[in-house]
């Protein structure tokens, strides 16, 4: 199944859940117009237009796995005043479990953002000083939590108090012994309390300050991240750095992948827990992190361009993807959707034809092979071997290019109309599926020994064989590499 395929499934994720524990916040936004400078101060006086609350802090993570299609369950402390009941109210239209949250005497934390002309003009922030730290009766709701078993859990930590050493490392240790990642948007300088988390996602400042070091232009970032990454016994660490994408520290090195570029920024609050949350989304969905990651940086890229703390939707996450997706990408299948596709195919009345093998390396060879194969009808499906299969065949070298590339280097032919992915010894069962019209294979074959003739004959398909260009092979090309 490809990205936006899981994407569209809601990340297949209809029976798992995730928990996000951390400080939780209103966030208040008055907007208005700005005409004049008040005459008793020289300060612009921004004429009230419309005000609205909506959910910040820990509780904007939230917002963005629900909206990603993610069932999620909030753990924190509010207040026990107005503010709180209001962030509650929002927190249950979002349809967003409220199990684990506490109310306390401190009043509930709360920006109140003055916008004049798209402009932030002034924030205010009511919140508590002191500490909240180590809430018994919180630790004791969590575990409860713990115990049913989220399929992943964030650590959303905004400095205001909530995620203490103790409740971390309770909350990382029962985790980790249910094999339950945790994945950490950490605060501060102080990143022991973090240690043993499946992953942090520092913005640059924030890895910076953990990593105690002075920046200049030549700084490399690679042996301090390192460090931190195995001090804290960590899988990975995700950096975020804005127009500069996340740079991924993975084993022993670093790898950037690029930001997609948004044409207009309105305003980058909430982008942090946007990526946390789609990064968390796809692990649910088990994509891996590479991709997860450049999944998140779509994701934040979307954000960014409205205005306010405004979360990610599962629309627009699908509609941005639609629209990124290249005609050639459109052509590398699952099975599901190549059947979906030959059904379309099969009512147009198109000739399908069919061809199977490794395509490790691409030469002229294997060009010309296909731009022969498609003449045989009006669509070309090839179905690709994947890189397990390759090995079994060609050796335990091989494949020297991994199928997802090989599978995008083909679509690039114009000949080449779908591919799909298999891993069985032979095509059969995919000729079974697709019943294509024409089944063909190289002139170093008979037709009685290709896969699938047979089974032609059932629906008056045929076997035709394709002379191939002399001297071209994979094999021959590795053997002169060496």
């Amino acid at each position: 199944m490809t990205d936006i395929e899981i994407i569209k499934n809601k990340f297949n994720a209809h029976n798992q859940w995730a928990l996000v524990i951390g400080d939780l916040m209103l966030d208040r936004y008055l907007i208005g117009s700005v005409s004049r400078i008040s005459p008793e101060a020289p300060v612009p006086v921004v004429r009230l237009k419309e005000s609205f609350d909506r959910i910040g802090g820990s509780g904007n993570v939230a917002a963005n796995l629900s909206l990603l299609g993610i069932k999620t369950i909030l753990a924190g402390q509010i207040g026990n005043d107005i503010d709180g009941k209001k962030l509650l109210e929002i927190l249950k239209k979002n349809h967003i479990g409220i199990d684990g949250i506490l109310k306390d005497k401190n009043p509930t934390t709360t920006k109140t953002r003055i916008i004049g002309e798209h402009q932030q003009m002034m924030r205010i922030d009511q919140e508590a000083t002191a500490d909240l730290v180590d809430s018994k009766a919180l630790i004791k709701k969590i575990t409860t939590l713990l115990n049913k078993k989220p399929a992943i859990v964030i650590l959303s930590d905004y400095a205001k108090g909530v995620l203490s050493e103790r409740l971390c490392q309770h909350v990382i240790k029962l985790a980790k012994s249910k094999k339950i990642p945790v994945l950490v948007d950490p605060k501060g300088i102080h990143y022991e309390k973090y240690k043993n988390a499946t992953a942090i996602t520092p913005n640059k400042k924030e890895a910076i300050e953990a990593c105690h070091i002075h920046v200049t232009k030549n700084t490399n970032f690679l042996t301090p991240l390192l460090k931190l990454k195995k001090s804290l016994n960590l899988q990975f660490i995700a950096m975020t750095k804005g127009e500069d994408g996340i740079d991924l520290i993975q084993g022993d090195t670093i790898k950037n992948l690029p930001a997609v570029n948004q044409q207009q920024v309105f305003d980058v609050s909430g982008a942090g827990d946007t990526v946390i949350a789609t990064l968390a989304a796809c692990m649910v969905a088990k994509m891996p992190i590479e991709r997860s990651l450049n999944i998140a940086n779509i994701a934040a890229g979307i954000v960014i361009g409205k205005l306010g703390t405004i979360p990610i939707t599962h629309a627009d996450l699908v509609k941005t993807l639609n629209a990124q997706h290249s005609d050639q990408e459109k052509k590398i299948h699952s099975l599901e959707s190549l059947m979906e596709q030959v059904g379309v195919w099969k009512k147009q009345k198109k000739k399908i034809v069919f061809t199977n093998g490794c395509f490790d390396i691409l030469h002229a060879g294997h060009v010309t092979y296909l731009e022969k194969a498609k003449k045989l009808g009006d669509i070309l499906i090839l179905a690709l071997n994947s890189d397990s299969s390759v090995t079994k065949l060609k050796g335990k070298s091989r494949p020297v290019i991994h199928q997802e590339d090989r599978a995008r280097v083909l679509a690039a032919l114009s000949s080449v109309d779908g591919i799909v992915v298999f891993s069985e010894a032979t095509p059969l069962n995919l000729i079974k599926k697709i019943q294509p019209d024409v089944l063909v294979k190289g002139s170093d074959y008979k037709k009685n020994q290709v896969v699938g003739h047979q089974e032609l004959k059932k629906w008056n398909g045929k076997v035709e064989l394709v002379s191939i260009v002399p001297g071209r092979s994979t094999s021959a090309i590795i053997k002169k590499i060496s």
